[in-house]
């Protein structure tokens, strides 16, 4: 459990609330997955009401990202920014979310308007209140308006009532705000499992980086854990609404929750996923002893893990920041999953963690992960080799309601451009960012947290905002801030380096959401095992899994279990990499539960509409072109001397072997000939791959989906017909 040196008065948290506005509503059961109604809240004019779900989007949505995304384009217009009262943040889980024989299977999507790349952004999360969302009563959750004071909103679902709360005195960070409210709402110590919050913290107040922390109570620890809605800044349209908080309340699960229509065959697929990871796990990723942080020493074995802001792929330090280091410091011997019967248990913590920095110094508690992403982002990426300060790091990006990944990625710019010149102690308020400085790393975060003027207010706005800052205000060069810069629509990339994988390169930059890993992750097949050699091959993969993925965010699944255990057979089969027999699980569940009769391929369509219509969104918003596809040099190449020299092998016989030079050329060239003449020939192959993507998407040229299109897919919505008809 947490301990703290300034414990909470929850007496007066509860003194201090006034009650706003209740309502009081039926629950509607969940049957096949669904309850037909979704509830809108209006925190500004305190507006509450339940909408009823339309049979068309049910059927064209699916759920969950769709359901999001369906309520959002309605919510709002080409002109919302992501501080408008009209932007929403919407929250769904799907018709599979909630199932309890079937790991994986607790997942939300949450979306608005984002703050950094201002197009719609998703972002899936774990713990327990998409779940409980649903079987409260509602399909999906939209929140409208902007309070004039910090509110609280308490779903009961076991009551039927809904009420808004002032919120004065409750903590603005979440790993307090989620114990305090776990513990206020509960009516007996055994009714907090029952209880599940969504807070972002005073980071997400003070920057555009916000998260969302989505608790659910560990009843071992006795504490309130976090999982993290990281990407696109959704905890700071959240904070930017008034809201400190939405708890909400269910105790009545049973073993058929969604009521599924054949539980048997759940039953069935459940127990044999189960067997799988009993017998394999420990041999493949071992996901339940250190979860997605195993991938450290496998990325820097292959090159592939960011070491100072991209520039490199590995580095002799990494062993301290590697799978056993995080296998010693996680918590063995718990359950870790963060949704009932999840046997992946992934969901690593570091107990007992004594915090060294900040206002919580001295206090001890409970840290969730960290993650890979973590690792790689705030660690290797800003060259900081230190397990204790990336806990630390953790901690705070969490409770604060900072994305982790959004951190390290700025923080790794911030420091290349220090180094470079073009920052110095003058400008960054004393601090010294060299790579390296964890003290210095955390110490900008708790300043930028804290709302502080001057670097921290620069440095939270991220990568796109501060590159034009740099160039307007200090000189930096712009092509080389631009080429360092790792963002794509204003989205930090995710911990990956992409140089010898152009596949992976288009999974980053053409992204829906901006450069985020969870679209297309294809850098092993592309890269290591040589799978999609062709134009047309990563074209084909470019096509396909951005689509599959997307089915993940339909049903309410985290991705995990799909291709973190394979089945031990599976590189038997003809397509490896999708892992057909997981992939057919989910077809075989959805069917389970619905009671339709759904195909491998229906359910593909079932993605690729969603996938358009968020495509045709980014278009109404702006963005969605060709323009906005475009990735940062580094992300395809070496900008550096440095850079190239420190794998010039490699490049000397690319240029010979790929690029038609002799090798007596490439004796007599500079090194700045060689990266002008890799530059140029790797946009040129982006650009050529974008092309080929597109065409195998069913776009036009500049990347937007046709009226052609949209009418195979049946969302040529009179709407979004006038929207291209303007082009």
């Amino acid at each position: 459990m947490n301990t703290y040196k300034n414990p909470y008065d929850l007496k007066k948290i509860k003194e201090g609330h006034k009650l706003l506005k209740d309502f009081k509503y039926d629950p509607s059961p969940v049957i096949k997955g669904y309850t037909e109604k979704t509830l809108y809240i209006n925190v500004g004019t305190k507006e509450i009401k339940e909408k009823n779900v339309p049979e068309k989007m049910k059927e064209l949505f699916t759920g969950g990202r769709g359901y999001d995304i369906k309520l959002l384009w309605d919510a709002v217009n080409e002109n919302t920014k992501w501080n408008s009262p009209e932007n929403e943040v919407v929250i769904s889980s799907g018709p599979i979310g909630g199932t309890t024989q079937y790991p994986g299977s607790g997942k939300s999507i949450v979306m608005a308007i984002s703050p950094t790349t201002t197009l719609p952004v998703d972002s899936n999360v774990g713990g327990y209140f998409g779940p409980y969302l649903k079987f409260s009563g509602w399909d999906a959750l939209e929140i409208q308006g902007k309070s004039d004071e910090d509110v609280i909103i308490f779903i009961d679902g076991d009551k039927g009532k809904i009420e808004i709360y002032t919120a004065p005195f409750e903590d603005e960070d979440s790993h307090l705000v989620s114990e305090e409210l776990t513990e206020l709402f509960a009516e007996t110590e055994k009714d907090r499992k029952f209880i599940s919050t969504v807070s972002a913290g005073k980071g997400a107040s003070n920057s555009l980086w916000g998260c969302l922390n989505f608790s659910y109570y560990d009843r071992r620890r006795k504490v309130a854990r976090l999982k993290q809605a990281g990407r696109g800044g959704i905890g700071s349209v959240f904070r930017d609404k008034g809201i400190k908080a939405i708890v909400c309340k269910y105790s009545k699960i049973d073993p058929n929750p969604n009521q599924a229509v054949d539980l048997d065959t759940i039953k069935d697929i459940g127990a044999k996923y189960h067997k799988e990871l009993h017998d394999l796990d420990a041999s493949q990723n071992d996901m339940r002893h250190v979860g997605t942080a195993h991938l450290v020493d496998i990325m820097n074995e292959y090159d592939l893990l960011p070491v100072n802001n991209y520039k490199f792929g590995q580095h002799e330090l990494t062993p301290r920041i590697g799978t056993n280091v995080w296998r010693d410091k996680f918590s063995q011997g718990m359950p870790d999953g963060c949704w009932y019967g999840c046997t992946m248990q992934c969901a690593k913590g570091i107990d007992n963690h004594i915090l060294r920095t900040g206002p919580y110094k001295g206090d001890s508690v409970c840290i969730d992960g960290p993650e890979y992403e973590t690792a790689g982002g705030v660690g290797s990426n800003c060259g900081i080799f230190d397990p204790n300060y990336i806990a630390e790091a953790n901690f705070y990006c969490d409770t604060y309601g900072v994305d982790t990944i959004t951190f390290g990625t700025s923080m790794a710019f911030v420091m290349e451009c220090y180094e470079a010149g073009i920052l110095n102690k003058e400008i960054t308020g004393g601090l010294d960012l060299h790579f390296g400085n964890g003290e210095a790393a955390l110490e900008l975060l708790h300043r930028m947290a804290r709302g502080e003027e001057g670097f921290p207010k620069i440095y939270g706005l991220g990568i796109r905002r501060m590159k034009k800052h740099f160039i307007e205000n200090y000189g930096a060069d712009a092509e080389f801030v631009n080429s360092i810069g790792m963002e794509c629509k204003g989205m930090e990339y995710s911990e990956y380096i992409t140089k010898e994988s152009l596949a992976m390169q288009g999974g980053y930059g053409l992204a829906n959401k901006g450069a985020q890993h969870d679209e297309a992750w294809l850098i092993f097949m592309d890269m290591v095992n040589n799978q999609i050699p062709t134009f047309d091959d990563k074209a084909e993969a470019l096509w396909y899994f951005p689509i599959f993925r997307t089915l993940f965010g339909l049903l309410g699944l985290c991705k995990l279990p799909w291709n973190d255990l394979e089945p031990a057979d599976n590189g038997e089969t003809d397509e490896p990499a999708k892992v057909p027999e997981h992939a057919q699980n989910y077809t075989d569940i959805f069917n389970a539960i619905t009671g339709l009769n759904e195909t491998n391929e229906s359910m593909m369509l079932r993605s690729e509409r969603v996938y358009n219509f968020q495509r045709l969104f980014n278009f109404r918003m702006g963005g969605g072109t060709r323009e906005g596809d475009k990735i940062p040099y580094r992300s395809a190449g070496p900008v550096t001397n440095e850079e190239y020299l420190s794998r010039q092998e490699r490049y000397d016989n690319q240029l010979v072997d790929k690029y038609g030079f002799s090798a007596e050329d490439v004796k007599k060239m500079t090194t700045e000939e060689k990266v002008k003449i890799h530059r140029e020939k790797r946009l040129k192959d982006y650009d050529d791959l974008c092309t080929a993507t597109y065409k195998r998407r069913g776009w036009d040229n500049d990347g937007v989906p046709t009226i052609e299109k949209l009418k195979s897919l049946n969302i040529d919505f009179p709407d979004a017909i006038e929207l291209l008809s303007k082009r």
